[in-house]
């Protein structure tokens, strides 16, 4: 049959095809394959799973395909990007589904960065963090050696870190260098705040003083408290407090019950309660508030506060006591599983850092589970019997 007879065959044979049945269209199928040899079957064998299986990615428009993207979790998302290389390209360009990912493990999405390739590096990155954080493999240790005494007070500050010493001395190191950079004489540390010019230093000689990096002398020297001054601060000097394990003071962002935005806003913890301060008022030196985690004075809280625009956090026997800022309501009680008394060391988004004598902590505030920890230098006391406190850098927020 010549090649225009044959297509002229093929019309008309189409033409009486398409007004059958489903059942009629398979029994002319079927009597077509059992008249055919294996020259014939073998292109329908290759091409019949291609016919039945539509990539509908391929086929859909882009709006569709990402709408039903949405619908799947990141891992299998991941999956899906190695079925083709048509998958991972419609997969990799769908900037929302990549934000949303890396949203929900807890960054701030900047929406003017549309670059879908980004924030699917991005999610990777952060996956592959966390699985560090758990396989503790997350950290890398160096030591700063220089004093010989023990260690007490820390301070971390642009790439910077303080160090006060029962040896009677402070130095501050350039950490990625591992080198030091001023060493001078103090008295003992209990705390220490710095900037490129001076060091603040609070004491267990009860006094609060300040020094010259590049000369070393004390330039001025607080009297006031009668024990060990366990917080220092450029803008806090001399509290004629009783036995005050933390002093937060800092402006006040959003309305409350008892401040306005812009006023300062200074809280103190003991032992047992959290008390709120006026401050930039008519000062009466009478508390505005106190907060406590049991009205018996049953339950200790740890040394350590956390406050920000949103909350007052702090650690006690019980685990973590979340409270909202604007109502001093208690938002939640985060227990801290398997281990017991853990005192503070940042409140974020997505993490918390815990501590005790042993180890560092990292939990998952949205889990409520200790992801992670890491071993401690061992633990002594000082001469004086002074407890373990850790460090602390300004601005914590992860």
């Amino acid at each position: 049959m010549e090649r225009k007879d044959l297509e002229t065959w093929l019309d008309n044979i189409s033409v009486t095809f398409l007004p059958l049945t489903d059942l009629q269209k398979n029994e002319t199928v079927d009597h077509l394959i059992s008249l055919s040899g294996a020259v014939q079957l073998r292109p329908l064998s290759n091409n019949l799973e291609t016919l039945l299986k539509q990539d509908f990615l391929r086929l859909l428009p882009s709006e569709l395909s990402f709408y039903l993207l949405k619908w799947l979790d990141p891992q299998t998302l991941l999956t899906c990007c190695l079925v083709s290389k048509q998958w991972n390209k419609v997969i990799s360009a769908c900037t929302e589904v990549w934000q949303t990912a890396c949203k929900d493990l807890g960054w701030q999405i900047d929406d003017s960065v549309q670059d879908a390739l980004h924030w699917k590096k991005v999610y990777l990155k952060t996956i592959l963090r966390m699985k560090q954080l758990e396989d503790h493999e997350a950290f890398e240790t160096s030591s700063l050696i220089g004093h010989s005494a023990r260690v007490y007070a820390l301070y971390c500050k642009d790439g910077l870190l303080c160090t006060g010493s029962d040896d009677l001395s402070a130095k501050l190191w350039d950490v990625s260098a591992g080198q030091c950079i001023y060493g001078i004489q103090t008295h003992t540390c209990a705390a220490v705040k710095f900037d490129g010019q001076k060091l603040v230093t609070g004491s267990f000689d009860n006094t609060v003083a300040c020094w010259e990096w590049s000369t070393g002398a004390r330039t001025q020297l607080f009297c006031g408290h009668t024990r060990a001054v366990g917080s220092a601060d450029f803008t806090v000097k001399v509290w004629a407090l009783c036995w005050v394990t933390k002093v937060v003071l800092q402006r006040c962002k959003v309305k409350s019950l008892l401040q306005n935005p812009g006023d300062y806003i200074l809280l103190s913890a003991d032992k047992y309660e959290i008390k709120i301060w006026p401050v930039g008022r008519e000062i009466n030196g009478k508390c505005l508030k106190t907060l406590s985690v049991s009205e018996d004075r049953s339950i200790c809280l740890q040394p350590r506060l956390h406050l920000d625009d949103k909350y007052i956090v702090c650690s006690s026997a019980l685990g973590l006591y979340q409270r909202d800022f604007a109502s001093y309501d208690i938002l939640r009680v985060i227990k801290t599983p398997e281990v017991a008394n853990l005192a503070l060391l940042g409140f974020g988004d997505v993490f918390a850092l815990l501590f005790d004598n042993r180890y560092l902590y990292i939990m998952d505030l949205r889990t409520e589970s200790l992801i992670s920890r890491w071993p401690l230098p061992e633990y002594r006391k000082s001469e004086r019997g002074s407890s373990f406190l850790a460090g602390e850098q300004p601005g914590f927020s992860f």
